[in-house]
């Protein structure tokens, strides 16, 4: 069974590109426009990844991080924040991130970045 990631950014161009690269590389994707849903997803989906816009509307990537880190069933999820604000990667770091990468991102970088994550979860 493919490792499931639920993606969540108000970009719909940046959705659908996440999502088609990383259906492309075997993954299993949800993908989320609406911040407010995310937490609900986190429940039924039960992804093994979140990638997560920081800046957002209603709720922004920083508080829904922070919801997660204190939720004990899920506070060890792997969370890669993605933002194109200069103070995302502290802000990113200080939520409690796993990882951080600066949009515009590239493609390699973030299906590696997926994949070193997920493989290192697996090994535990």
């Amino acid at each position: 069974m493919p490792n499931k990631i639920l993606i969540c950014d108000d970009d719909e161009g940046i959705l659908d590109l996440l999502e088609l690269v990383l259906t492309d590389e075997g993954y299993s994707v949800v993908a989320e426009l609406n911040s407010v849903k995310v937490s609900n997803l986190i429940q039924k989906e039960h992804p093994d990844l979140i990638i997560l816009d920081l800046w957002m509307p209603v709720t922004s990537g920083d508080q829904i991080l922070k919801t997660i880190r204190n939720t004990p069933a899920i506070s060890e999820l792997p969370v890669i924040v993605i933002s194109a604000s200069n103070d995302g990667k502290a802000i990113a770091q200080e939520a409690g991130a796993t990882a951080f990468i600066s949009k515009p991102f590239d493609i390699d970088e973030m299906t590696g970045k997926v994949n070193e994550i997920l493989s290192s979860a697996q090994a535990k």
